[in-house]
């Protein structure tokens, strides 16, 4: 079974963004990353996916929306994040 698709929208020097990519990292986890630093586009697509969000890192694994970096280390503290990223 193949990862699933990862994608994190990001913004340039955003510390949370930063422990997110990290711990994907860490997991081995391929991801596309977003950087919605000027807006545009791809801002407009996170908000399509997730309506509420408004702060960055978004996350999304295959078709769960994680959330942010918090809702991610939550993950990996309950042991699930492993799972998730299994597919």
């Amino acid at each position: 079974m193949s990862q699933p698709h990862i994608d994190i929208y990001t913004k340039f020097g955003c510390g949370y963004c930063f422990r997110a990519k990290r711990l994907l990292d860490e997991k081995g986890a391929d991801y596309h990353e977003h950087d919605i630093t000027m807006g545009g586009p791809m801002r407009e697509e996170m908000l399509e996916r997730a309506p509420e969000a408004r702060t960055v890192p978004q996350i999304f694994i295959g078709d769960t929306y994680v959330g942010g970096s918090d809702e991610l280390a939550a993950l990996e503290r309950a042991g699930k994040l492993d799972a998730l990223l299994a597919g």
